[in-house]
């Protein structure tokens, strides 16, 4: 797990995974105005370009991060 430290890089609302050939997951706590509500953004990045992109209700964050730490341990990745 110590490798895989040196690809993550967190900052106030924003984290980042570093996964190769340029590519990026990023994890981004942002807002609407027109909807006056926060969401967390996840989105696939190359070139300061967001190729793919999903968003989130912040209530189900955790959730999300535990399932894939049990999808991870079931599946041995």
């Amino acid at each position: 797990m110590a490798e895989n430290e040196e690809l993550i890089e967190v900052g106030e609302g924003y984290a980042e995974i570093k996964m190769g050939a340029g590519w990026f997951l990023t994890i981004t706590l942002a807002s609407s105005e027109k909807y006056e509500n926060e969401y967390v953004e996840i989105a696939k990045e190359r070139g300061g370009q967001k190729k793919g992109r999903f968003n989130l209700n912040p209530k189900y964050t955790r959730t999300l991060g535990e399932a894939l730490i049990k999808f991870a341990d079931a599946n041995e990745l």
